[in-house]
Parts: structure tokens; sequence; C-alpha cells
């Protein structure tokens, strides 16, 4: 039921009913590896990789021979690529690729090959990875494997992506055709992100909504399907357990206390039971709809900007389209026109770009903050340098850099501020971050959430705490705590 469940995208799902199944591994450590290599795709998928990384050990540990430990080491290794932990990645896969026992599943090798290629171009070492990629690709084709050369096709057409466009929309177009046949639909949709992102017609672009939109309602539609499933069947069977007890009890009226503390310990343990799976319920809600959150306001966000960049973008079309271009003021004005464009773009990029969180990130983030510097609006950033950012998790570098521009980005829309000061402390464990700035302020209760929830959901993910703190013409304040 589980394996159902992944199969249609339900995770959160797979997971608790992955929990049911638990009681009964203890007769074959088989069953036990199996549900914890579950445990850890299902995690993978949700990107709760440390967590997935946990499960795949736990079923290498239950695993009593050597080639049934292969699955989930090379799991493990597909994380580390996600976490851009390449050399942890090959070393494990090439670990694979010694096992003898490995050379009798040639479906499986191909796999391990197509990874190890994978992560040593992701790693920079592009002829030794399109090597492997290729004999992988081979040795699928070879043995008929047609659904894993999906994967393979895919993996070449990131390669050919920075060097050769053709290459890379060829390969592509050949795991969508694939992906088509064996209605893999996640696999069309990475497919139909290359050809879209390498320039391709507008028409893959009008697919992936189509098959996006379609396949979200699909799995919603499984999910309650299979909720109400779940649901029949326990009933039916705990009818037919009452019908049972009761027809026992009328023919073995001796017993019947005995039954009666039967029903009672049901009872108990049934609310036991929906006690707990109500909280797991509603943890998973509140963490699906923190993650909703943050997804509206982003793509509000992204709207909102498009929107108004086409808007400059059109008016100028038509400047250009009704005014005569020999005028020297008109050129003038023309070019004024374009060079806010091109202003407000680079802004956006600034806004958007990826983060530098090694050697230079304290320099890149004071960058950033200082880059909202300007004649109305003066920033000081007083002990940058006191936190040790080396120290400091790669994912919480993230946070704070991303939660501190949409402080910069809310101050220059709302606040109208002068002065703004980001102040940074730090002590053994944690470190602290102070937000002012004199802007107009607005009451407590009237703050609009949007960007400042998206603020909270990324700090509180973080396992940080953040407070805002602000009154009509007072100016607004942050205080953001976070352990290394």
């Amino acid at each position: 039921m589980a394996n159902i469940q992944q199969i249609n995208g339900d995770y959160y799902g797979s997971k608790e009913t992955l929990t049911e199944a638990l009681p009964y591994s203890k007769i074959n450590n088989s069953y036990m590896s199996a549900i914890n290599n579950s445990f850890g795709i299902a995690d993978k998928e949700l990107s709760i990789y440390d967590d997935a990384i946990f499960y795949y050990n736990q079923a290498i540990k239950v695993s009593q021979e050597q080639i049934d430990k292969q699955s989930p080491l090379n799991n493990i290794a597909v994380v580390y690529i996600k976490q851009k932990k390449y050399d942890k990645a090959i070393k494990i896969l090439e670990g694979i690729l010694e096992t003898k026992a490995f050379d009798n599943f040639i479906k499986s090798k191909a796999r391990v090959i197509d990874n190890l290629g994978f992560a040593y171009y992701k790693k920079g070492l592009n002829k030794k990875g399109l090597l492997l990629m290729n004999e992988s690709l081979d040795l699928r084709k070879k043995n008929d494997d047609v659904y894993g050369s999906i994967e393979s096709y895919l993996h070449l057409a990131e390669f050919y992506s920075q060097t050769d466009v053709q290459k890379s929309n060829e390969k592509a177009k050949k795991a969508y055709e694939i992906a088509s046949q064996l209605n893999s639909v996640d696999e069309r949709l990475k497919a139909l992100t290359f050809l879209i992102s390498n320039g391709s017609e507008v028409k893959y672009g009008k697919k992936y909504i189509a098959i996006n939109d379609s396949i979200i309602k699909v799995r919603n539609n499984f999910k309650n399907k299979f909720a109400k499933i779940k649901y029949d069947s326990k009933k039916e069977k705990d009818e037919n357990q009452i019908l049972r007890l009761e027809k026992a009890e009328t023919s073995l009226a001796l017993q019947k206390a005995h039954y009666q503390k039967i029903f009672f310990i049901i009872g108990i343990t049934s609310l036991f039971l929906l006690l707990l799976y109500l909280r797991k319920f509603y943890e998973n809600r509140n963490r699906i709809e923190k993650i909703k959150t943050a997804y509206d306001t982003e793509t509000r966000i992204a709207k909102d900007i498009h929107d108004e960049l086409a808007n400059d973008v059109f008016n100028t079309i038509t400047f250009t389209q009704t005014q005569s271009l020999e005028n020297e003021s008109i050129k003038e004005t023309l070019i004024q026109k374009l060079d806010h464009i091109y202003s407000r773009v680079r802004g956006i990029s600034r806004e958007n770009n990826n983060v530098d969180i090694k050697t230079n990130y304290a320099l890149n983030l004071k960058e950033m903050l200082s880059t909202y510097n300007n004649e109305h609006t003066n920033i000081i950033i007083n002990n940058i340098e006191k936190v040790n950012w080396d120290l400091i998790d790669e994912i919480k570098k993230v946070t704070i850099y991303r939660v501190l521009q949409e402080l910069m980005v809310n101050m220059k829309k709302h606040s109208q501020a002068s002065l703004v000061v980001v102040k940074f402390d730090s002590n053994g464990k944690t470190f602290f971050i102070d937000y002012t700035d004199n802007g107009k302020g607005c009451e407590k209760s009237k703050i609009v959430k949007n960007g400042l929830q998206n603020m909270e959901n990324r700090i509180l993910s973080s396992k940080g705490t953040i407070t805002f703190d602000t009154e009509p013409d007072k100016g607004f304040k942050v205080k953001i705590t976070m352990p290394k």
C-alpha cells in the first residue's frame, strides 16, 4: 500500500502507512530493510535529505547479504549528489561497483554507473562523467532497460545544456518520448524543463503547464480515494469483528464479561491510535500549509514583478512606434526608458540570484545590503565579521541571506526609512541579527503577512526564532536568533 501511494505522489500518506507496517517487520529482517528503504525514498522526494540518509543507513544495518546493501547505498549517493556532496557520492558509488556479486545485476549496475558519471560531471570532471553516462546508456539499451534509459537521457540533457544546446534538446526529447510511452509523468516534466530552459518552442511550456496541472489533480483525487478505501476497509473489518463478537456472546453467555473486557481494551487502543493519528495529521497539515504559504507568496511576488516589467516594456515599444526617433530629445527619452527597464531587470536578477555560501559569504551579504543604500536611505552594517560564518550550516546561510533580502525589499517598498541599521552578534552556539529602521512603521495587529510570513517560515524551518516590533511612526524592528 505504501509503495502504491509513493507511485501516485502521496509521500506523507506513504509514511503513515509504513508506520502501520512496522509491527510486522519483526518477522524478517528483509521486511525491516524494505520498510526503512521506503521511508528513505519518501523523505528524499520530500527533500528531507538528512532523514532520508538516516533511514537508508537503517536499511543497510539490517541487510544480511552484501548485495542487499547496494540499493540503499546507491540511494544515499543520490541524496549526496542533491546536497552537492559529490566526493561522498563518488566514494560510495565506486565502492558499489567493486562488489563482484553486483556484476550479475546488470540493470542495477547501469544505474550506479550513470549516477557515478553524473556525480563526476557535477564535480567538474566532464570528460570522465560523459564517458560513464554514455557507457550506462549503452548498457541499458543492450539489456532493454527502457525505463532506466530515461534517467540516462535526462542526465545527458543536463550535461549538454551548458555546451551544446542542440544535443541537450535531442536527449531531452528522447527522454520525453520514452516517458510518454511509459506514462512516467515526473520524467516527462523533467524533460520539458530542459527543453524550456534551452529556449525551445513555446509549445513545451504549454505542455508542461497542462501536464503539471493534470497530475496535481489526479494525485489529489488519489489521496482522497485511497483514504476512503482504507476507511471503508477498516470499517468493514470492525463491523465484522463486532458481529462475530455479538454472535459469540449470544451463544456463550458465560463469557460475556470476558468479551466486555476485550471491547474496553479495543476502545482504549482505538482512542489512543486515533489521537496519535490526529497528532501526525495536524503536524503534516501545518507543515504543508507553511510550505504552501511560502510558495504562494513567492508566486505572487514573481507575478507582480512580471506584470509591472511587462507594462514598462510595452509602453516603451508603443513609444518607439508613435514617435520620431530622429528627434534628439525623443531619442534621449527612449534611452532613459530603456535604462530604467535595464535597472529594473538587474534589480530583479540581484534579488533572485544564487547565494555564494562559501568563502565570500560575508562580503556578498554586506554587498547585498549595501545595494539598498541611496540618497534617500542610509544603510549601516555593524559587526558582520563578528560571526564566524564558516561554522554555520549552508542552509542557514541561504536562509539568513534571503530573509535579510526580503526585509530590505519590504523597507524599500513600504517603510520610507532614511536610516537602517543591521547589527550582527554571536556567542558560542548562537548568533543574533538585529534589524532597525526609522520608517513609518505600522500597528502590530495590521502587519500584512505575505513576505513577513515567508520570513518567519524560513527562520522556523532552520530552528531559529524571529520577532517583529513596530508601531505607527516609530519605525520597524526585527530580532533574529539562530543556532549555528
